[in-house]
């Protein structure tokens, strides 16, 4: 019997390359990496098992946001997948996944609840103005620990992301407040975009004039949505942008960390 020594030869050098069995992950599987998928379950992919993401299209550089990962088809009892992006950094937001060469993948089979199965993951954008993409696969098993055809899966349509920069805008230059200040966003109740301000007076550490200032975005669980500033700031009234398009509705609350300042407040987003 001949055997394909080109398929054996892939098929050995991904599973080195995963250095880890498939039941607790494996990467290099997606169409970023060629579009080799699945192959230790079967060599083709099937149309039934439906694989997409979820979250914002635009991202601001330099921020973190959170996607969801989701499948259903197949035998539908449990599933694995494996996620890459282009420029941007995915990573971990529980215990369900974990990061392998630079790509995030399951730390073991993820239950179906119903007919579908979700995990979820953060994307960091890199500091570049461009457009960016997620690549995913994801196999629908039957959990018996055996690796064969009964076993189905899919790759996810390319998510495709655009990075953009969202200046700070300085009101006026020549302005020097005396204190650190965050004001109400506004507008509030706000859809999808509000404005939020805050002021920094003029501070010199280490001979360096300016505050390391951080501006973020909370859920209502505390989970961080987006980071909107941080960096080195000089004195001045600031004014920042936020688009939510891909957030829910509900509370949220966002906070300025500067030196020994720190400040949180409240705002509401209304679909």
């Amino acid at each position: 019997m001949k055997i394909n020594l080109l398929l054996v030869t892939t098929f050995l050098s991904i599973i080195i390359y995963a250095n880890i069995d498939e039941m607790h992950g494996i990467v290099g599987l997606t169409k970023k990496d060629g579009g080799i998928g699945c192959l230790c379950h079967d060599l083709n992919p099937t149309d039934s098992v439906i694989v997409w993401i979820e979250g914002p299209d635009s991202v601001l550089i330099n921020s973190t946001v959170q996607f969801k990962l989701f499948m259903t088809g197949g035998p539908a009892v449990a599933g694995g997948f494996n996620i890459a992006s282009y420029f941007g950094e995915v990573d971990s937001s529980d215990s369900l996944t974990k990061v392998l060469f630079g790509e995030l993948t399951h730390s073991s089979p993820n239950l179906f609840i119903n007919d579908t199965v979700t995990w979820y993951f953060s994307y960091s954008a890199p500091d570049s103005i461009l457009t960016d993409t997620i690549y995913s696969v994801a196999n629908s098993v039957n959990l018996d620990s055996i690796p064969t055809d009964l076993d189905q899966w899919n790759f996810g349509e390319n998510f495709v992301i655009t990075v953009f920069d969202n200046p700070v805008f300085v009101q006026d230059k020549n302005l020097n407040p005396e204190n650190f200040v965050l004001y109400q966003n506004y507008p509030n109740p706000f859809n999808p975009t509000t404005k939020i301000k805050f002021t920094i007076p003029s501070v010199t550490l280490n001979g360096v004039e300016g505050s390391l200032v951080k501006l973020k975005v909370y859920d209502a669980l505390g989970n961080e949505v987006a980071t909107l500033v941080d960096g080195l700031k000089s004195a001045g009234e600031y004014e920042i942008e936020f688009l939510a398009n891909w957030l829910t509705s509900g509370i949220y609350f966002y906070k300025l960390i500067a030196g020994s300042f720190s400040e949180t407040k409240k705002m509401l987003l209304m679909k």
